[in-house]
């Protein structure tokens, strides 16, 4: 009997495939109730697996347009407009608020405020550096202090606020210590004279934001070999010569970027002292004007303007920052 090959008809049947033809042709795909063919589930499995990841990241990205870049375009467009937030007619003016901001002594003035925190920035730094390294060595107790340290920067902005209120207030607990002290000619209107006011807010942004400046210096020091320090010590290096030829080198790149984030925090100041003057006495910051400028005197265009201004700049610093202090590959070894 011959053997009948693939599309030929035996004694006047259908066409009869041979079973590696078959399996071929309608591999992955199943019979489906009217007795035909169909692709099977293993393709809409693979269509899901290759879809799934897609459809994490649109999510993302549709919250991040959303609630992001589409009310950051929203505001330039409102810096060129005199809206006033009520009306729905917004007129056109052009670049009169960028004008208005940088030709109104009461607007733009209020950058000086930010050098009180940008000189505070550097003192926390340098805390934060002391701390890391002192505690990056064998120290009794080391666990407590690094938790001491670091617990400021998790308590709410709020509640730091008002815990410094009381401390600043006339008659209250920095008066006190001082009184019990014998230092009663050192009291102050802390948060009532001027002169004083920024120093004492300054001085509560280095206390909560310490903390964070010393996580990041402490996790670069103890990512840095622990062969090279043992290798120092082999050599006679004090721990001020490991400092400098060891640690600072090592951590030179979260130096730069504490930097950064000292000139962007100085620039944005807001919970602190808006929560304990209202920017009163001399102490509005940048933001604090921009939001009563929109809310308080209702000129959201100008306030818009000002929001652009403040972004502009920190943009510039930080460009200018990486140019002068670019990154370096760090070799220590």
């Amino acid at each position: 009997m011959a053997i009948a090959s693939p599309g030929s008809a035996v004694a006047g049947g259908p066409a009869v495939l041979s079973a590696p033809v078959r399996s071929r042709r309608f591999r992955g795909a199943r019979r489906g109730a009217d007795g035909g063919w169909s692709r099977g589930s293993s393709g809409r499995k693979s269509f899901v697996q290759h879809l799934t990841p897609w459809l994490f990241v649109g999510g993302a990205v549709g919250l991040l347009l959303l609630f992001t870049y589409w009310p950051a375009l929203n505001m330039l467009w409102y810096s060129v407009t005199d809206w006033d937030g009520i009306d729905l007619t917004k007129n056109f003016v052009g670049l009169d608020n960028y004008v208005e901001v940088f030709t109104n002594p009461r607007i733009f003035s209020v950058f000086g405020v930010s050098l009180y925190y940008f000189v505070a920035s550097f003192v926390q730094m340098a805390i934060a550096l002391y701390f890391a390294t002192l505690l990056s060595f064998n120290t009794r107790f080391s666990s407590f202090f690094r938790g001491i340290l670091f617990f400021p920067y998790l308590i709410n902005g709020v509640a730091i606020g008002f815990v410094f209120l009381y401390l600043f207030q006339p008659g209250g607990t920095l008066d006190s210590v001082l009184s019990f002290l014998s230092l009663s000619e050192f009291q102050q209107q802390w948060l009532g004279d001027p002169n004083v006011v920024n120093w004492s807010l300054a001085g509560t942004s280095v206390w909560r934001y310490t903390g964070l400046n010393f996580v990041l210096f402490l996790g670069a020091i103890q990512s840095i070999p622990h062969e090279l320090y043992e290798a120092a010590e082999l050599d006679g290096a004090s721990k001020w010569q490991q400092f400098w030829a060891l640690i600072f080198p090592g951590i030179r790149r979260i130096i730069g970027l504490s930097f950064i984030l000292a000139i962007a925090g100085s620039l944005s100041v807001f919970e602190i002292p808006f929560i304990m003057t209202g920017g009163a006495n001399g102490s509005a910051t940048f933001v604090i004007q921009t939001l009563q400028t929109a809310f308080s005197f209702r000129q959201v265009g100008l306030a818009s303007a000002m929001a652009v201004v403040l972004l502009a700049i920190v943009l510039v610093v930080t460009w200018i920052q990486r140019k002068v202090f670019p990154d370096e590959k760090v070799d220590l070894t």
